[in-house]
């Protein structure tokens, strides 16, 4: 599933497309995705001017005129493909219909959103912008990882006596919005702690050390347009590159990067997912 690296760029990736637009025609080809589609969403997002591209957490929030707010989520297979607008000194012309194309918004300018999701675990919703953060997806979300309210003394008041696995406790999007899976894998390597390790038994210092690197492996990823694993591909088509400088992430059996260190990656599985690590290097 996209993290939060990905879903920023793919929203990067539409904003230049999307903002100040006016949504001449909406296609909506099936009555659902991973939940049904909202009433008449086609009519309530025709006409409707896109204000404004935002991300919360790993979904993408577009604001429009007309006071509601489209919500996207790429599920494990979504995409969000853009057709007929030049990127650089490339066009990309519309491709024919394909099977999974599920919702299509037709931009006034000929530009076209074609969200694609073969699998269906993504999701679209429409919600009144004013009390978007009220949403079921949205309203128990954590701090961003990139805010202000997300800083060390936070996070140490919120690990202190868990007695879950740490890893299990970066995931939980009520501690922090976003991260999911790869990354907390990398960013636990960088720290040097075992993933299984007890949140509430790891020092004050070293969880407030978490912080400065949870926003360094995202910065980087995000630069590097996300990862690509199987299904994800920015909005313009193209591969993230990140998942070349995984040190840990996906690499089980080979050696630890690490200058020195003899150990290989070593996988164990943890709430049904699998976390990567250096025996020798996270304690």
């Amino acid at each position: 599933m996209p993290e939060l690296p990905e879903v920023e760029t793919v929203r990067t990736g539409l904003a230049p497309v999307m903002e100040g637009q006016k949504i001449a025609s909406t296609d909506v080809n099936r009555p659902d995705l991973r939940w049904p589609f909202p009433d008449r969403m086609a009519d309530r997002l025709t006409g409707a001017i896109v204000l404004a591209l935002r991300r919360r957490s790993k979904y993408i929030l577009a604001d429009m005129d007309t006071g509601e707010t489209l919500l996207i989520h790429l599920g494990m297979s979504g995409r969000m493909l853009i057709s007929g607008h030049t990127v650089g000194d490339f066009h990309h012309a519309h491709p024919a219909p394909a099977k999974h194309d599920h919702v299509v918004l037709h931009l006034g300018q000929g530009a076209r959103i074609t969200f694609n999701d073969p699998r269906r675990f993504g999701a679209m919703d429409l919600m009144p912008t004013a009390g978007a953060d009220d949403h079921w997806l949205m309203r128990d979300l954590g701090p961003e990882p990139f805010s202000n309210a997300f800083n060390e003394p936070y996070l140490v008041e919120r690990l202190n006596g868990r007695n879950t696995p740490i890893k299990s406790a970066l995931l939980d999007q009520r501690i922090v919005a976003g991260l999911g899976n790869i990354y907390v894998c990398e960013v636990l390597h960088r720290a040097g702690i075992h993933p299984a390790r007890k949140a509430g038994r790891i020092s004050a210092t070293r969880v407030a050390g978490l912080v400065p690197l949870v926003r360094q492996v995202l910065q980087e990823a995000i630069a590097a347009g996300g990862s690509s694993l199987r299904d994800y591909r920015q909005a313009d088509g193209a591969l993230g590159y990140f998942q070349h400088g995984f040190a840990v992430y996906d690499r089980e059996g080979q050696p630890c990067q690490h200058a020195g260190c003899p150990s290989v990656i070593e996988r164990i599985v943890q709430s049904g997912r699998s976390s990567f690590f250096c025996p020798t290097c996270q304690r």
